[in-house]
């Protein structure tokens, strides 16, 4: 008797706890979820300008027509805009590096100029092509203030193969990737750029 009084109690003890993990768990969820976005927010919204926008950007996300381009994937863009103007686009776009795939994040300012970079995810050789995700990063920050026909389209490459831009020491192939993404990712905003400018989020 007393074995199945303890089992009863052991039993109404998980059944009581499990229902108050629960209502925990649903009282918390929208807090989480805000949160979830405030971090997802930071994350991709950091290279905007202060003051460069008055909306919320991961509110009004693009529709991506043939986001499968020369040397890499859009994966999804946003626009942030200023008294309903838009005055950039956020790309996230995904190439392959030597290792593995790379996920950058790029931001385009209304007129086409690179607003800046930076590397969501890689897997590439530490100390080698790794250094791509170093956060400031220099060699990244060398492409701010570039577009689309600045430089000409031949410029798009790597020193040694008769381009505009150095590489990264020891990482041809990831440097090379890198910059064949930014440089699909302008040429893709140069061809919808009416389009986007046009929106009013």
């Amino acid at each position: 008797m007393n074995r199945t009084r303890s089992v009863l109690i052991l039993v109404l003890i998980i059944a009581v706890g499990g229902a108050a993990i629960y209502v925990l768990q649903q009282s918390l969820a929208p807090r989480i979820s805000a949160e979830q976005r405030l971090i997802e927010s930071r994350r991709l919204l950091d290279m905007l300008p202060v003051g460069s926008y008055d909306n919320q950007p991961l509110d009004h996300p693009l529709t991506l027509k043939a986001p499968s381009l020369a040397n890499s994937t859009l994966l999804e863009g946003y626009l942030a805009s200023v008294a309903g103007k838009t005055s950039a686009v956020i790309l996230r776009s995904q190439t392959l590096g030597y290792v593995g795939t790379i996920e950058l994040l790029i931001v385009i300012d209304a007129k086409g100029k690179l607003l800046g970079v930076k590397t969501l995810r890689q897997s590439e050789t530490p100390g080698l092509g790794g250094k791509i995700a170093a956060q400031p990063n220099g060699w990244l920050q060398g492409f701010f203030g570039k577009s689309r026909n600045d430089p000409p389209d031949s410029g798009w490459a790597l020193k040694k193969d008769q381009g505009q831009f150095d590489q990264m020491a020891g990482a041809t192939v990831t440097s090379r990737a890198v910059i064949n993404a930014i440089h699909d990712a302008l040429r893709y905003f140069d061809e919808h750029q009416a389009q986007w400018i046009e929106s009013t989020p």
